[in-house]
This record gives structure tokens, sequence and C-alpha cells, in this order.
């Protein structure tokens, strides 16, 4: 059973106007997942992907569920299961009007900062908390690396960057519950166009950059970036008398325009390269592990410090400040909190250990890979070795993709799994394989395919000397592989240390 939740508000609030709200009872929780069903809850009936909730409607009034949301044409069949049923016209979009009304619409006591794009999302959340929190502003987090409540880590099961919108919308509660001012949400493709994010009342919305991604489930380009562009109309919803809300735009994506159409927001852009953005970094100075440039806004400038390597990290950090200036913030405390932000947990993470630099980073498409790869290649005075894969049941244009990039960056690559889910690894790794021998990479001079994952860490680490570097990519932060058989605990920092510790002397360790 868990805890006791606080009931924050009234789920009935959340109905359209058109039901009759006074048979239906007080709740506990909202829930989509029949399994999940305790006594009081209210189910939600989801017609997903896999599943369809309407066919587990019984089964969640036997587990105590006391009332249904259903879709209109299915509410007559509920009416034998002798608890109240609502009929509504879109059952996921209502969930998240229930969920915010049943936990007190959290989001319009909060400052909430959403940031979307392809890559950067998390390492930009990290150092917007870092540039918040300087400024002595209690902050919530919620991102694909770990969901904070006021400096506190609260443990989030299972793998969705964006979780559903009851969970969404309870721990945006329990922000204001600790005292919470502001809040920061990665908002993923998915979690936009599966309505999860809605009621959140975005202030902020920031884009890294776009490139084609997760096609499997958009099925085109065009549709994964509408689906993106929806964060920057949800600016449009503003209350009269509130600030003005605002668009934070990285003006060095060919895209940034597309987003500037879709918000009546003042836009805010930063760049790198685009010497008309807003905010621009310039006289960047890049180190093995971090860099330090100068933003400069108009006749206005000020020197920033990042404790990550790369130039795409100088754009997060960019990001993080654009948007701390567009909330009016001292930029002083700012900057010195982006300084202070120790790194992102498996984002261009170093391992020590070994006699040769090796890091562990989260990159898992063709952009990111190439930018970690052309970042890396700019310090290491030996080889650049890279360990790497692909996901399973996603778009098939990232598999090729990524061994093009590795072809080209990398000096040796070891491909292996990553997260095979369904799909044999061995047909994925072969795709990759193709992708670098049609551009050019020779197998057994230049790449090796080693399917466990483990085994291609130990390879890499048998094949790397002094003077080299180490990319283990793809997985970054995870402690899970998803494999035909389930999930698997599976952290790559833990088995890049494991097999470190394994294979070299102590004085290594």
């Amino acid at each position: 059973m868990n805890e006791p939740l606080m009931i924050r508000g009234d789920w009935r609030d959340g109905l359209p106007e058109n039901v009759d709200r006074a048979s239906l009872p007080t709740i506990t929780r909202v829930v989509s997942d029949s399994r999940a069903v305790e006594p009081g809850d209210l189910f939600v009936c989801i017609a997903g992907e896999q599943f369809d909730g309407h066919k587990f409607a019984s089964e969640a009034v036997r587990s105590g569920a006391i009332a249904l949301v259903v879709a209109n044409e299915r509410a007559a069949e509920m009416h034998s299961l002798r608890v109240p049923v609502v009929g509504v016209s879109d059952p996921r979009a209502s969930m998240a009007s229930i969920a915010a009304a049943h936990e007190g619409y959290p989001g319009r006591n909060l400052t909430v900062v959403g940031i979307t794009g392809t890559d950067g999302k998390s390492t930009a959340a990290f150092l917007t908390v870092a540039a918040l929190e300087a400024c002595d502003l209690k902050v919530g987090l919620l991102s694909t690396i770990e969901t904070r409540i006021n400096g506190n880590v609260i443990p989030i099961m299972g793998r969705l960057t964006t979780q559903e919108a009851p969970l969404v919308q309870r721990l945006l509660g329990d922000m204001v519950d600790a005292g919470c001012t502001h809040a920061v949400i990665e908002a993923t493709s998915h979690g936009l166009e599966m309505q999860r994010l809605d009621h959140c009342y975005f202030d902020i919305g920031v884009l890294t950059n776009i490139t084609p991604d997760h096609l499997d489930f958009h099925g085109n380009f065009e549709a994964y970036r509408k689906a993106k562009g929806a964060l920057f109309e949800m600016l449009n919803d503003q209350p009269h008398g509130a600030p003005r809300r605002t668009a934070v735009l990285n003006r060095d994506d060919s895209n940034w325009e597309y987003f500037a159409g879709r918000t009546k927001a003042r836009i805010a852009t930063y760049g790198v390269e685009n010497s008309e953005a807003d905010v621009q970094a310039k006289d960047v100075m890049e180190w093995s592990d971090g860099s330090t440039f100068y933003l400069v806004a108009g006749t206005d400038s000020i020197e920033v410090s990042v404790r990550l390597p790369g130039k795409f990290n100088v754009a997060n950090a960019a990001s993080a400040v654009t948007t701390a200036a567009a909330l009016g913030l001292d930029i002083e405390r700012v900057a010195s909190g982006v300084a202070a932000c120790p790194g992102v947990p498996g984002r261009m993470e170093r391992i020590e250990g070994a006699p040769f630099d090796v890091i562990v980073d989260y990159a898992h498409t063709p952009v990111a890979m190439r930018l970690v790869l052309e970042s890396l290649r700019e310090e290491v005075k030996g080889r650049l070795i890279v360990i790497f894969g692909c996901a399973g049941e996603r778009s098939r244009e990232r598999r090729s993709g990524l061994g093009l990039v590795a072809a080209e960056l990398s000096d040796y690559a070891v491909i292996t799994e990553e997260d095979p889910r369904s799909e044999p690894p061995s047909q994925i790794i072969d795709e990759i394989a193709e992708a670098m021998l049609s551009h050019g990479a020779s197998e057994g001079e230049t790449f090796e395919r080693v399917p466990d994952r483990r085994a291609a860490i130990a390879r890499a680490l048998e094949l790397a000397v002094e003077g080299d570097l180490l990319l283990l990519a793809g997985k970054g932060h995870e402690r899970s592989i998803e494999r035909s058989d389930g999930s698997h605990h599976w952290d790559d920092r833990v088995v890049m240390r494991e097999e470190i510790r394994r294979q070299f002397p102590e004085e290594y360790v």
C-alpha cells in the first residue's frame, strides 16, 4: 500500500463543464495503470499504443477504483460495473486536467521553466537549477536524470523522461508544499504530444536544439517539431496581470524562427555562433574539463564558466543564464551558480582509475555523438575509442546516423547493445556496422562487434593505451538496460569502474 496522500484539490474541477458532478465521489488518487489501483482511486481509461485501459476497467474496480473516466463511446458498457462513470471526448487530455485540479493547480503557484529540444535538455535543466539556487530560490526539478525538490532527490521508478500527468502534478504539488517558488521541467516531445505536461502553466519555454529524432513515434520531422512547439504555445495561456512569459530560443538552430512563430510570448535568443542572438557567447576558451567565455548582450557582458567540456555545453550554459535573465535575476549570482555546478551525472562524466582518459556520456543521437566526438577530438593525444550501440524499437535512421558519425570521427569503435528491447541486438549492431562500412570503416581495423555490453567495455579497456581517450556512449546516467526478457539493473559508470578495477593494477585505482 502507498502512504496516505494529501488531497490538495477537487478532481471534479478538472472535468468538462457539461459533466454532472453531483454524484461523483471524492477520490484519493488519479491512476491510469490498473495494476496500481488502490481503494479510493479514480481510474482513467487510456487507449494507448499497446494496451487499452477500457479493457482493464473491471479489474480496476475490483482493486478499489470508486469512479471511472472513459471515452464517450465506451461509457455505456461501463455502467454495469456499478461505479460512477464519466464519459469524455479525450480521456488523456481530461486526465491532465483532472490531475492538476486534484493537486490544487500547483503550477499556478510556481514559476515554471520548461526545456525542450533533441539534445541538451538535462544539462540545460541542471545548469538552470544551479543558476536559480544561486539566487537563494527554492527550486524543484523534473528531469531525465533525477527528480529533485528543494535540493532533495526523490526516487522515481521507471524510465519515462516525462512522467504521466498525475505524477507530474503530484510532484509539483510537493514542490509547493516544500516552499519551492520555481520548477524546472524537461519537456520531451512524447510528454508534450501525450499531454502529460498540460496545465503546468509554463512561464519560460526553452529550446536547446532540434534534429530529426523519435520518428518511430512521431512519423516525420514536421510532426516531431510540432510536438515540441506545443511548449511554446502553452506560453500563450497567460492570466490577466501576470508577468509576460518568455520563449528562450537557440538562434544557432535553424528552426528557432519556427518556434518563435508558435508563441505570442516575448522572444529572447542566445547563441554561440550566431552574432544576431540577443545573448551571444564570445571569446570561448575550451579546456579539457570545461569552458570560460563571455556572454554579451548589447553593451553588457559577463564572464561565465561551465564545468562541462564542449561548445555545446557553452550553449547549454548560455541558455541557463538567458533564462535567469528573463526572470529578472541578478546575473552576477547567476553566473556564479552556473560556474559552481559540479557537472551532470552521466554527461561527459570522467571515470578515474585507468591509465588513460575514460568518459561516460548519454550521447545516443547522431547529432549528440558528433558534438561529443568533435569536442573530445581536440583534447585526445592518442586514439579516440568509442563504445556505443543504438536502442531497439526506435528510429532506424538513428542507427545509420550513429554509424556514419563513428566512422568519421572515431579512431576505433566497439559496437554493442544499448536497450535492444524486443529486437535482436545482433540485428541492430549489423545495421550500424553496415553504415560504418559504407563510410569507409574497416572491420577489424577501425571497428569490431561485441554484442554483450560488459564484454564490449572490457574489450575497449584492453585496446586502449596511455594517451588514448575512451568514450562509453549512449546510456549515461541510466540505471537499467532493456532487453527482450525485461529490464535489468545496469549502470555504465558502475560497470566501467568494475572493469577498470579488474584489468588494471592497484596503482591505477
